[in-house]
């Protein structure tokens, strides 16, 4: 399975936020799209609005600016990812040299997009959701069942390193600034998508919610202490999918308590 570390910041897409994204029609086959249609259609409601708001991230502000050059956006793209690793390799304390330096870039190019250490976690942070929504709308799209679509999304996502930026979050910087507002939403209703599709075709059991999906998946994913952050890929996955195989249906057990959301999960960690 692909390593994190292999990923090449060059290559990374720069989605278009006005791009028509129809998730509502099945790809060929029967893909789980065909599954949940009103769920689809809100998914593609709150990717477009959440989209909208990142067309209007040129830097740290909110207001529209004008469209950056190319080797701009390559160069933020680069930065990002490379912050992203550095960041799980360090801590929120991460030295911005060696992220420039990572990234291939000056550190006036890093400081001219990403003027002081919280906006530059704020972006990660940002840069992080936006991509594994798009794992989870991929994921919807183009499998041929409900729990393909969900095992696909899952492992690609922890390879965004989901768990091991968990310390990052509890840094300084915005938890309640729009765009990132836009962005938890846009996620939280894909990833909910994810789960009707299983739930309605019966491939998932009923009794899970998107905060049962996103605990297991940023622990079990964040490596354990003491070893290096990019050896944990070694046993993530294998684990990732003996929780996965638990979530089939139909259920083996009577799990305790409620399904869990990401509301849930917010008032516990105010």
């Amino acid at each position: 399975m692909k390593s994190p570390a292999t990923t090449d910041p060059a290559a990374l897409p720069v989605p278009d936020p006005e791009a028509d994204l129809d998730l509502t029609a099945p790809a060929a086959g029967t893909g789980a799209c065909a599954v949940v249609g009103a769920a689809a259609g809100k998914v593609k409601a709150a990717v477009r609005a959440a989209g909208k708001v990142a067309g209007k991230r040129a830097r740290t502000g909110t207001d529209a600016v004008p469209r950056p050059r190319a080797d701009a956006v390559r160069n933020r793209e680069r930065i990002l990812a490379a912050a992203r690793d550095v960041l799980v390799e360090f801590g929120p304390a991460a030295p911005l040299d060696e992220i420039a330096r990572r990234a291939g870039v000056g550190n006036a190019t890093l400081y001219r997009h990403f003027p002081d250490r919280p906006a530059l976690i704020h972006h990660v942070v940002l840069f992080g959701l936006d991509r594994v929504t798009a794992l989870a709308v991929d994921s919807l799209a183009e499998e041929p069942d409900a729990f393909a679509a969900l095992c696909r999304f899952t492992h690609a996502a922890a390879d965004e390193r989901i768990g091991a930026l968990c310390p990052v979050l509890a840094s300084d910087f915005d938890h309640d600034h729009p765009e990132l507002v836009a962005s938890r939403e846009a996620l939280e209703e894909t990833i909910e998508a994810l789960l009707a599709a299983g739930r309605t075709s019966g491939l998932v059991r009923a009794d899970i919610g998107v905060g049962d999906l996103m605990i297991a998946l940023s622990q079990l994913s964040r490596p354990l202490p003491g070893t290096g952050c990019f050896d944990a890929n070694v046993f993530v996955h294998r684990h990732l999918q003996l929780f996965l195989d638990g979530l089939r249906a139909p259920a083996r057990s009577e799990l305790p308590g409620s399904a869990i959301t990401l509301a849930d999960l917010r008032r516990k960690t105010m």
